[in-house]
């Protein structure tokens, strides 16, 4: 996937609605504060191994699998950052 979402855009726009819960709720859920949930869930920050651990805890898909996408939308936004300065190294 070229630009891979956010996995916390996933959680709000799909996990959520379709547990019916408050961010309150899925946080008090998970036994996390609302405020890391929040966090995560509006991009500003990432999904932890603890997050994800979380989630496969409550039955919200694998922690590889979150993990695997928090990874995948880091490497893009880094791929798509401008390091032309880098210069190849010379093979040995």
């Amino acid at each position: 996937m070229r630009n891979p979402p956010h996995p916390g855009r996933i959680l709000r726009r799909r996990v959520l609605p379709g547990l019916g819960l408050s961010v309150t709720e899925f946080a008090a859920h998970l036994g996390m504060s609302r405020n890391a949930v929040s966090r995560v869930l509006n991009e500003h920050a990432a999904i932890s191994p603890d997050f994800a651990v979380r989630l496969e805890g409550g039955g919200i898909g694998e922690a590889r699998h979150w993990l695997t996408m928090q990874t995948n939308y880091d490497l893009a936004r880094a791929a798509s950052r401008d390091e032309n300065h880098i210069r190849r190294f010379a093979a040995a």
